[in-house]
């Protein structure tokens, strides 16, 4: 049992939990490739690569550059995994370069995000290499300058015939992109977005989140539903994220009533951080009116018999109370990360909610969050009532 238990195990770390990543290129495969013999490399582009002591891709270029490029290709996302000083900044900067090298009019087509400065100059100073060798202009936004400055690197303003007087108000200026691929960090890249004027991610067709695990982990003012609202369907992404609707945290109670819908009854644990979240949680759901699921609470609060009442579908809980908890038929598990790393679990189904099963619950999740906040304040009422007779 215990050699059949191990083996179990070993199976469930193999499989990767993205269809996708479960048939990973390994990069160990590929040695190094003198530029002389890259497929379909572009003549100025081995010039300017020659030019600052590169004569050779490592395997991890190779293999992007044959994955974009080379024979075979396809447009799709790519998640690239390698080691620190393997080049994989290049192993993205030359595809993107060589793929816009053919591009007619001036516009951003290219962003690359990153977590902090340093990385995003280390960055452009790579495209900034080879870009300029087929006509491609490369901007940064850090915050290492003033907006304005900033604003005037990225945004081409139309020339003015001098001696001539123009109307403000019958004149239209269109305001152009003077770049055409962006090295940005999150927060000054959210500037731009909110108050650039002219300032577009519309013909964006590469969009790059270097050192993804960082970028992920905080929400940087929620840069990235952001720029996948105002881009187009054609991005190619040569960096993956999820392919479904990525969830704000204010917006996670919302998609868990979703989710808990297309899942029809199926018996569920919810766990949030603290007996107090495990509360308010509880009430909010209730407040979504007649969803046809039976929620109850389950804490430190709650007496036995409220813990062992029958007929319950879903159960909110902190994750205090897992330990020995044994609940029968239980189908699916929410909020569960850390729980998954204790247990040693890499693995796990993917849930999808349609987009029109979150819009049609919009204005019911408005009107239940107005409730819970009147609810929460006379609770708080009631406490101090109590505290103040006790003094008494």
């Amino acid at each position: 049992m215990e050699e059949e238990a191990r083996e179990q195990k070993i199976a469930r770390k193999k499989v990767a939990v993205l269809p996708w990543m479960r048939s990973p290129v390994d990069v160990g495969s590929f040695k190094k490739c003198p530029l002389t013999q890259l497929p379909f490399l572009h003549p100025r582009l081995e010039a300017a690569l020659c030019s600052s002591g590169i004569v050779s891709l490592f395997p991890v270029q190779v293999a992007v550059w044959q994955e974009t490029v080379g024979p075979g290709s396809f447009e799709r996302d790519l998640c690239v995994n390698s080691p620190t000083g393997s080049g994989k900044t290049l192993a993205y900067a030359l595809p993107i370069v060589q793929s816009l090298s053919n591009r007619a009019v001036k516009c951003l087509r290219a962003l690359v995000v990153l977590p902090t400065r340093d990385l995003a100059l280390q960055v452009r100073d790579v495209f900034a290499t080879i870009a300029p060798a087929v006509g491609l202009s490369v901007g940064l936004a850090v915050g290492q300058s003033s907006i304005a400055d900033e604003i005037s690197m990225l945004i081409e303003r139309p020339k003015l015939e001098a001696g001539i007087c123009y109307d403000p108000e019958h004149h239209s200026t269109e305001l152009q992109s003077a770049i055409d691929i962006l090295v940005a960090t999150p927060g000054r890249l959210m500037d731009h977005i909110n108050n650039t004027k002219g300032f577009t991610l519309e013909h964006l067709r590469f969009l790059v989140v270097d050192e993804t695990d960082r970028l992920l982990r905080e929400s940087y003012q929620s840069w990235l539903p952001t720029v996948l609202q105002f881009t187009s369907s054609s991005v190619d992404g040569l960096f993956a994220y999820a392919n479904n609707p990525i969830c704000e945290p204010k917006l996670k109670p919302l998609y868990l009533v979703a989710l808990l819908q297309s899942l029809q009854g199926e018996k569920c644990i919810v766990f949030t951080s603290s007996v107090e979240s495990t509360h308010r949680l509880c009430t909010l759901l209730k407040f979504f009116g007649d969803l046809g699921i039976k929620i109850k609470e389950y804490s430190g609060h709650q007496h036995q018999t409220v813990r062992r009442e029958g007929g319950i579908q879903v159960v909110v809980s902190s994750d205090a109370m897992t330990r020995g908890m044994d609940v029968e038929g239980v189908r699916n598990i929410k909020g569960f990360k850390k729980l998954l790393k204790k247990a040693d679990i890499d693995s796990c189904p993917v849930h999808t909610v349609p987009s029109d099963s979150i819009e049609s619950l919009r204005s019911i999740y408005a009107s239940a969050l107005e409730k819970l906040k009147e609810s929460v304040e006379m609770e708080a009422f009631k406490k101090r009532r109590i505290g103040f007779k006790s003094k008494r």
